[in-house]
């Protein structure tokens, strides 16, 4: 569940509670005024932080004293350098920005990881307004002027904001308690879709300290939830609810994973057992709709057993391409292969038939008759998924093959 954003990327400024704003955006920037000053959580991507500068001056008639980022995401952090100094040309004195410890090493691990993130992320968020990366996923970032380890408190005129680290998403993540306004700003914690404990392209994330993390936020009794993304969530036994369900499916599934583990389970059989029941994550905040607990299971056992998955093969394995062309001789021609995949997609068995139409490509990366198979193949497996990681990853795959094959994509 998110809001409707219009085409340029920002929408409303909802006023949520006295001196509490809201500015819609991909990731949405919180607003906090204290009796002189304000806070502000998060700035939204590069493109957007003069014109998120500009709301939030039009909505607080005081200054900006501190600009605190929940996390380092260029969803979250992106506009900052932009609204800072835009902020200061609007005849504002400079706001403090607030970062966990952690932040600068991603910026640096973002400039020596460029072209990776830009591929990857292209792929994942490339028609989502203000997203452009043509120039690179690196951007520039100014310095933190006060950073922290564990936690701290900002105190700004009257306004008391505790800042508390986790590593969840990421590992350089913060929440924030504001305990006169009974306000938590959880940034990423709070999604609106199931938890992104687990994407497939991305650095490690920590699913059980992200439920302790969820557990402490709702054990200080918010009445007002100002989440990353998504509806803000009001009402104290309604904020507990969704923490604390939350809370228990991250447990919940990194238990199943850690008790096949500890059998001596291999990788395989682990994605194949661990599983929900649809009427497990039937709440709308759970909704596997961006990242999916197969994925979630794949992140838990590199963060307990590493990347070897427990198949001696794999180890130290041969070329795709020589196996497939084993394969592939084996089948009768790489022919073969393509048309026992179509058969089994017409039949929906979407997950064999990939493994096979790969196959057949990877013996012959040249053919185009297979390429119109795999792009065919891909296209129907990327309309039966529900998450957004998956469709993109599919449709990617769709779109090589359809223009090696020379064959447009049925749209």
């Amino acid at each position: 569940m998110g809001l409707a954003l219009p085409g340029d990327g920002i929408g409303n400024t909802l006023d949520l509670a006295p001196g509490v704003h809201m500015i819609e955006s991909f990731a949405h920037v919180h607003l906090i005024e204290g009796e002189t000053s304000a806070v502000v959580f998060d700035t939204s991507v590069p493109d957007l932080g003069e014109r998120v500068a500009d709301r939030v001056a039009d909505v607080s008639d005081g200054p900006i004293s501190h600009v605190v980022l929940t996390h380092g995401h260029r969803d979250h952090a992106g506009g900052a350098a932009p609204l800072l100094d835009r902020l200061v040309a609007r005849g504002q004195p400079r706001a403090t920005l607030v970062a966990h410890e952690a932040v600068p090493a991603r910026m640096d691990r973002y400039r020596l990881t460029d072209g990776y993130n830009r591929f990857i992320n292209d792929r994942q968020f490339g028609n989502v307004p203000n997203w452009d990366l043509s120039e690179g996923w690196a951007w520039p970032f100014p310095e933190v002027d006060l950073v922290f380890r564990d936690h701290h408190v900002i105190e700004i005129d009257g306004l008391v904001v505790e800042v508390h680290h986790v590593r969840a998403e990421t590992d350089d993540h913060l929440w924030a308690w504001l305990p006169e306004r009974r306000v938590a700003v959880t940034g990423d914690l709070m999604l609106w879709h199931f938890p992104n404990a687990g994407n497939p392209a991305k650095a490690q994330r920590y699913p059980l300290e992200w439920a302790a993390a969820l557990r402490d936020v709702a054990a200080v009794g918010p009445e007002l939830l100002l989440p990353g993304h998504g509806l803000p969530i009001g009402g104290e036994d309604r904020v507990r609810r969704v923490l604390l369900d939350t809370a228990d499916t991250l447990e919940a599934l990194t238990r199943r994973t850690l008790e096949l583990m500890n059998q001596g389970a291999d990788l395989d059989t682990v994605i194949a057992t661990v599983r929900f029941e649809a009427d497990e994550l039937a709440r709308p905040y759970l909704a596997p709709t961006y990242d999916e607990p197969e994925f979630v299971v794949r992140n838990v056992w590199r963060l307990y057993g590493g990347w070897y998955d427990g198949t001696p093969s794999q180890l130290k394995p041969a070329p795709r391409a020589q196996v497939a062309g084993e394969l592939a001789a084996l089948a009768g021609g790489p022919g073969a292969l393509a048309h026992r995949a179509e058969t089994l997609s017409g039949e929906e068995r979407h997950r064999l038939a990939c493994h096979l139409i790969d196959l057949a490509a990877e013996a012959d990366p040249e053919d185009r008759a297979i390429h119109a198979v795999r792009a065919e193949i891909y296209w129907r497996r990327r309309a039966s998924e529900q998450s957004l990681m998956s469709a993109a990853i599919f449709e990617s795959a769709a779109r090589t093959s359809a223009e090696i094959a020379q064959v447009p994509l049925d749209e």
